[in-house]
């Protein structure tokens, strides 16, 4: 029997998948500077900054990705074991595309307008799972 996943499930998948996705870059960036002789395997700062602005967005990205995991993942794994999906379908794809658009921006810039930028992408996600959180609990109609 074929079974179709709900959008929901969709968007929980593509969120880990982001995930590994960063993680694979920053591992590869890490990997090259190794292989290259430029660092020493056991000597890269966890903040990143000791391998460029880019390895110091990439790991402050890849920690934005998993400090927000318990509420992207949370929410959408409580509508899936409780049935709810009805609820989280409809905006589970902007959900994950604002996560996707934020990483992207925070990959590309710090400066004053992509960190606003950023923070909107942040708000959107916060309001829909807030918006979710509401509705489970029959907050909203």
């Amino acid at each position: 029997m074929e079974h179709t996943l709900s959008t929901t499930a969709h968007a929980f998948l593509g969120y880990l998948a982001l995930m590994l996705i960063v993680l694979l870059i920053l591992a590869g960036l890490r990997t090259a500077m190794t292989l290259s002789g430029k660092k020493k395997a056991n000597d890269f700062a966890p903040t990143g900054e000791d391998a460029g602005a880019f390895s110091r967005r990439l790991v402050r990205a890849h920690a934005n990705i998993y400090e927000f995991f318990p509420i992207f993942g949370g929410v959408l794994l409580f509508a899936l074991a409780t049935g709810q999906t009805g609820i989280t379908n409809g905006l589970a794809m902007i959900f994950l595309g604002a996560r996707i658009l934020q990483t992207l921006v925070h990959l590309l810039s710090t400066n004053v307008m992509a960190v606003q930028v950023r923070f909107f992408f942040f708000l959107v996600q916060f309001f829909i799972a807030a918006y979710w959180i509401l509705k489970f609990c029959g907050c909203l109609g």
